[in-house]
């Protein structure tokens, strides 16, 4: 049996459902934004999936103790929190179910979306389960929808939020880099896939910089932090292929307090 057909059938289960996608800082440090209310918006990588603690009326949006969200609030004891972040978000449901809990009166939002409306499930179901140049075909597709339906659906969604929350400051948050390259895994993929969906990661971070920019939001990447503890490092502050199915390639708890948290805290 390959290396690729034994990784294979033993993550098939995981893959299909992979879809569902610090220091403590003084509270004066953000007394603006905290007085005003502070409003987590967004996908998993903001819910906190991956990073274990879920709050028990999340249901299946696990929302995390662990999450850079809610480390932030009991850091900096804004006047209200609202941590609204759900596994599975896409722009249009971040827009459609989430935007009611920012009002006049909010004064700092967080968000990340957009990874679900690319279709982040199905490549790494694709680079996981098929060859590379299955992988490649699939990423080069997300890639074309990152540069062409994204933008639209990521202005729609700034401009919901700035309808809502005029006064607030909103920090709009990128997603890590999955591979080191060169690094440590003797299986699984090959280099040139992992290359491919780093890069497929640094151009959705690139679109997103740019809608961020247009809409007068502030985007945090997060890259800086996690180098050195992508896949491959040896010091993961990501899950590979998981048990839970849906902690597959989300952040640990590691990475939310060690990479999401100070990349927000610094733009917040």
């Amino acid at each position: 049996m390959s290396v690729r057909r034994f990784w294979a059938s033993a993550s098939t289960l995981v893959l299909a459902a992979v879809a569902a996608l610090g220091v403590a800082q003084p509270a004066s440090a953000n007394s603006t934004a905290a007085a005003g209310g502070y409003v987590a918006l967004g996908d998993s990588y903001s819910s906190g999936v991956g990073a274990g603690s879920y709050l028990s009326d999340s249901g299946d949006c696990r929302r995390s103790t662990n999450a850079y969200p809610y480390l932030w609030a009991a850091a900096n004891s804004p006047s209200s929190f609202a941590f609204v972040a759900c596994s599975g978000a896409t722009t249009t449901s971040v827009a459609g179910t989430q935007l009611g809990a920012l009002n006049s009166s909010t004064g700092l939002v967080s968000v990340t979306a957009g990874g679900n409306d690319v279709g982040f499930a199905d490549v790494m179901q694709d680079c996981v389960l098929s060859g590379e140049a299955a992988c490649l075909s699939s990423v080069g597709s997300a890639v074309s929808q990152v540069q062409n339906s994204l933008p639209p659906k990521l202005s729609s969604l700034y401009g919901a939020i700035r309808s809502r929350a005029p006064q607030a400051h909103v920090v709009v948050l990128g997603y890590p880099r999955f591979y080191q390259l060169s690094g440590s895994c003797i299986a699984g993929l090959s280099e040139k896939e992992r290359s491919a969906i780093n890069n497929a990661s640094d151009v959705l971070n690139g679109v997103i910089a740019k809608q961020a920019a247009d809409a007068g939001f502030t985007f945090s990447s997060v890259v800086d932090e996690f180098t050195g503890h992508e896949l491959c490092s040896g010091d993961a502050w990501l899950h590979s292929v998981s048990i839970p199915v849906y902690n597959s390639y989300h952040p640990k708890a590691a990475g939310q307090s060690g990479g999401y948290l100070p990349a927000f805290r610094s733009a917040a």
